[in-house]
């Protein structure tokens, strides 16, 4: 039987793309529900085709990943838009969805937009160099300039990647500037729902320069509900780094003594602002009720 990507999922069908660039429209098989397996945009099928138009995907190979909002599976990158002003840059928001993203081994590309609104940079600059010595990708980008969010392009060849921010900080901008006809498409399936331009229930992968972006309503939940409070810590690209230094092994970082990621901190190493987004994050995850 033929294998395939789901690159839509919308009213209860799924959109298969094969390999020769054919898409499919499947029903997922009964005993899917049965057995609580929901396919995902973004999962490698096997399906059985009824004929050119229709068919039924009998299994769901194994995920790298997913997500639960957007929905998504076997995501490599997120680029995470954020805006310099309009609305203003923010480290806090910025470094949860790091963790986030982080939790499930999916690698963010930070795009830092509205760059032409800033009087005075120098702060956000400091900013961006500080988390690329992290080890982050950073691009800085204009409104004015949309060719220059086409330097996205490189990094999204071969890779599934999903955009993700607040609204208003661009994402759209980003997408029509990749795919000019996306907005007369998007328009277009609102119109057919009868709701807004972005669903939730609709997420669709999209091809550009031989990738795919999902094209999803954003993120709806920043919450840690799938974390532990001792997972945040492997979040954070430089404490790792520094954690084989700590006097004692899976070292917190909060109260232990001889903590080399708290040296580093206080020796300017690894930034004030990050080791204190790190403790909120961990103190909210302990302090959130408990799932039953």
């Amino acid at each position: 039987m033929p294998e395939g990507k789901i690159v839509k999922a919308l009213s209860g069908f799924y959109y298969v793309l094969t390999a020769d660039g054919e898409i499919t429209q499947c029903r997922g098989r009964g005993v899917f529900r049965k057995n609580k397996i929901t396919p995902l945009v973004g999962d490698s099928v096997v399906f059985q085709a009824e004929n050119d138009q229709e068919g039924y995907i009998m299994e769901v190979l194994p995920r790298k990943n997913e997500l639960v909002r957007p929905p998504i599976a076997n995501i490599d990158q997120a680029i995470l838009v954020f805006s310099a002003m309009e609305p203003e840059f923010s480290t806090v928001l910025l470094d949860r969805f790091l963790v986030l993203i982080e939790s499930k081994g999916v690698s963010p590309l930070i795009c830092i937009s509205k760059m032409d609104l800033l009087d005075e940079d120098a702060n956000l600059i400091k900013f961006a160099d500080y988390y690329r010595s992290i080890g982050y990708e950073v691009l800085l980008t204009s409104t004015k300039e949309p060719e220059q969010l086409k330097e996205i392009l490189p990094y999204i060849k071969d890779k599934t990647s999903v955009i993700a921010g607040q609204s208003g900080v661009g994402k759209s901008s980003l997408l029509n500037v990749l795919r000019p006809e996306l907005e007369l498409k998007t328009d277009n399936i609102s119109s057919h729902l009868g709701r807004g331009k972005h669903t939730t229930r609709h997420v669709e992968l999209m091809e550009i320069n031989h990738g795919f972006v999902a094209d999803t309503p954003g993120f709806s939940s920043l919450e840690f509900l799938e974390m532990e409070a001792e997972d945040v810590k492997d979040c954070f690209p430089e404490f790792v780094e520094k954690s084989h230094d700590c006097k004692f092994r899976g070292c917190t970082h909060l109260k232990e003594p001889k903590c080399a990621v708290k040296e580093a901190v206080e020796n300017e190493e690894i930034a004030f602002y990050r080791y204190k987004h790190y403790v909120s994050f961990v103190e909210e995850i302990k302090d959130r009720k408990p799932r039953y």
